[in-house]
């Protein structure tokens, strides 16, 4: 029997799984049983709405259909997702990676892109393109505090991000939330760190999957 930890990877906004194309070949080929998912709103998934609770059901599904706890590994929205799950369900997970998510979700930066969402639906409606997922998102996530979850994980805690990204400048604040975390900051990347340095981000992953214990028994 297989003693490698699966793997279940949760996308951003206006995306889908095909992001993680790299990271599945990457992982498949490193033996790691690995998973990318669309969250509602979302590739396979377009025609349903985004929520709190249906992402977090999309991911609780993935996760019942490993065979032993898997890292969950998340990108900006699914990174939120993928740490609101984990410390609600810390049992069913081996550890967690957050890409592209260290800040709060809040002040004028979010008001202003739940405005530009909202006109870009009213002007062009759902054939205007994938702006509706982004008003469903910010709904969703509406007074969501990454920090309070952190501060009651007791699993592994990885965060990744871009150098460019200007959504990891909160990350000291995760660090601290969390003690023991670790973070890596990749040169040249912007947000889409797995896509703007997949060789990077890869290895960063290995490392995470090495550093794991063996996995433990579903409870």
């Amino acid at each position: 029997m297989t003693t490698e930890h699966p793997i279940v990877l949760v996308h951003g906004t206006r995306t889908s799984g095909r992001i993680w194309d790299d990271q599945v070949r990457a992982l498949t080929e490193g033996g790691h049983a690995t998973m990318a998912i669309d969250l509602p709103g979302h590739g396979s998934r377009a025609e349903e709405r985004f929520t709190f609770t249906g992402g977090l059901t999309a991911i609780d599904e993935a996760v019942a259909a490993c065979d032993r706890p898997p890292l969950l590994v998340g990108l900006s929205l699914g990174g939120y997702m993928s740490l609101a799950y984990a410390a609600r369900h810390q049992d069913r997970l081996a550890g967690v990676v957050l890409a592209g998510c260290s800040t709060e979700i809040k002040g004028k930066p979010l008001r202003f892109y739940r405005r530009v969402s909202t006109r870009a639906v009213r002007a062009f409606g759902r054939g205007g393109g994938t702006w509706h997922v982004v008003g469903d998102m910010l709904s969703a996530l509406h007074g969501y505090s990454p920090l309070a979850d952190l501060r009651v994980l007791h699993l592994p805690v990885w965060l990744v991000n871009g150098s460019r990204d200007p959504l990891r400048f909160g990350a000291r604040r995760y660090l601290t939330a969390r003690p023991g975390s670790r973070q890596w900051v990749v040169p040249k990347a912007g947000h889409d760190v797995n896509s703007h340095a997949p060789v990077a981000f890869n290895r960063i992953l290995m490392d995470v999957l090495h550093e794991l214990r063996p996995p433990f028994a579903r409870v």
